[in-house]
């Protein structure tokens, strides 16, 4: 299993060649095939001849309805002709024409048919309407750099983007989808859900979590020579995979999961030991997402993973608890320099209650590192996403969003 700091130093090091298995695409695409179409689709970070996103869709041109497919690359990918030939599709010598190999080039889609006559269609019919000019494949001027002049225009020109673009670059990425205002299905670390830069796109319902991986568990082949930024058992060398469980899919594409909404079973009150209130924000931890009471109308605290289950019909998202990308006006204290005791009763003066929330016990945990400040203990939770129900039962509320204000919400019962 690999964990997110396995994915950091990939991102970190710039070893962003993950290729996404045909099969992920397959199972995640067909949840949105209403939406292909008539519309242009562009695949910005996906060498023709050697994507699985290029493959799906130019497989399925027909059956999605769509009216062009566009794929760039960045320079030459180090996966070479896994898919279709280069020089054999474009008829180059192997010798003359070596200087080409490595070229990113822009394939450009709008009509797919069987020019075998075998009743189907292949890659080889794919390769043929290329070579007989009814789709085009030219090199690009630049480098295939999605930030490059030539790729923003093509991207302007598209209805949808689907790719898998760099991690390292995702912020980046994702600023520029918004800016030019581009419906998407992206692939992305679930670390960035907690980036300054992201998170207020989901805060603001402009950007949501896609059907995922089966089972959380992600494969994606890399070039065998950036395998030893693997440990054993995350790399497979026999099928070339990296293994990943903390990668999903993001999307602003409307899908029926996000109007599903959770069945609720847990209540707060007569449990509200349960449910302990942070010292520096004014709501309550939920530790797993299928234990959000029905009946709590406050502000509540739960796992990132909420966003998985998340229907903007049933909650509000209000904030985030984790200094670095939380609105700072939702925390209602800040500590002064504490005494942090490790799992080894190591001590070191820190300010890291300021973090993210925290919850102030009675009892040093066991095993565990907790915080001291004077005679009292706390303990720190990870980043926590702050909701808000927006049709309790019950209408149970102890802590209203803002400590001035009556929380009329808190008043309408179910």
């Amino acid at each position: 299993m690999a964990g997110k700091s396995v994915l950091s130093r990939a991102a970190k090091a710039k070893e962003d060649e993950f290729y996404t298995q045909l099969s992920d695409i397959e199972n995640e695409m067909r949840h949105y095939r209403a939406h292909f179409k008539g519309k242009t689709v562009f695949c910005n970070c996906d060498d023709p001849f050697e994507s699985n996103f290029f493959k799906y869709f130019v497989l399925n041109f027909n059956k999605l309805k769509l009216k062009k497919l566009i794929a760039t690359c960045y320079d030459g990918s180090p996966i070479a002709n896994q898919q279709l030939s280069l020089f054999d599709v474009l008829g180059l010598d192997a010798v003359q024409d070596e200087g080409k190999r490595g070229k990113p080039y822009k394939a450009v889609v709008t009509t797919v048919h069987d020019t075998t006559g075998n009743g189907g269609i292949d890659m080889l019919d794919v390769k043929n309407l290329f070579k007989n000019g009814e789709n085009q494949l030219t090199e690009l001027e630049g480098n295939g750099d999605f930030r490059s002049k030539e790729c923003v225009a093509l991207m302007d020109e598209a209805d949808i983007v689907v790719t898998n673009p760099p991690f390292s670059l995702f912020r980046e990425y994702v600023a520029q989808l918004m800016k030019h205002d581009k419906k998407f299905i992206i692939i992305g670390s679930k670390n960035a859900i907690t980036y300054k830069e992201i998170f207020p796109y989901i805060m603001n319902v402009k950007l949501w979590l896609g059907y995922g991986f089966a089972n959380g568990n992600s494969y994606f082949k890399i070039p065998p020579e950036n395998a030893r930024a693997f440990a054993n058992g995350v790399y497979d060398p026999e099928k070339g995979l990296v293994h990943f469980r903390n990668v999903t899919w993001f999307t602003n594409l409307d899908i029926k999961k996000r109007h599903e909404e959770m069945i609720l079973v847990r209540k707060y009150e007569g449990h509200e030991s349960d449910y302990p209130k942070y010292d520096n924000y004014d709501a309550i931890d939920v530790s797993k997402t299928s234990d959000i009471p029905e009946d709590y109308a406050g502000l509540m605290g739960v796992p990132i993973t909420f966003l998985d289950k998340y229907s903007p019909d049933q909650f509000d998202i209000v904030g985030i608890a984790k200094a670095s990308a939380g609105d700072m006006t939702l925390r209602t204290k800040i500590y002064p320099r504490q005494v942090q005791i490790s799992k080894t009763g190591k001590e070191s003066l820190v300010t890291k209650l300021n973090d993210g929330p925290a919850l102030k016990v009675k009892e040093p945990p066991e095993n565990s590192t907790y915080y001291r400040i004077d005679d009292d203990i706390f303990v720190q939770v990870y980043a926590r996403i702050l909701i808000r129900n927006k049709h309790p039962r019950g209408a149970f509320d102890c802590f209203p969003l803002n400590p001035n204000e009556t929380d009329k919400g808190a008043l309408n019962a179910d």
